[in-house]
């Protein structure tokens, strides 16, 4: 599990044998608890099903943000010590 926003939102990814025999069997689950002023969603949990190509689609989207993430602050690291 994920937490994230100040522990308001719990992200899940699993794959769902129960489901296997279907093409969208990874499972992703957002549970929120919070007060209903600061609910981004309706439902209090939000269950999505996603294909293998689009979890590597999520993989190399989250690691292309870490490596801009990573270079911008490399950068901005040695020009601040010229």
């Amino acid at each position: 599990m994920i937490s994230l926003l100040d522990d308001s939102l719990a992200v899940s990814i699993y794959f769902d044998q129960n489901d296997s025999r279907f093409q969208d069997n990874i499972a992703v689950s957002i549970l929120e608890s919070c007060p209903q002023c600061e609910k981004l969603f309706i439902a209090n949990e939000i269950n999505c099903f996603i294909t293998p190509d689009q979890a590597r689609q999520l993989i190399e989207a989250l690691g292309s943000a870490l490596e801009l993430r990573r270079a911008f602050f490399e950068k901005h690291r040695l020009s601040s010590n010229s």
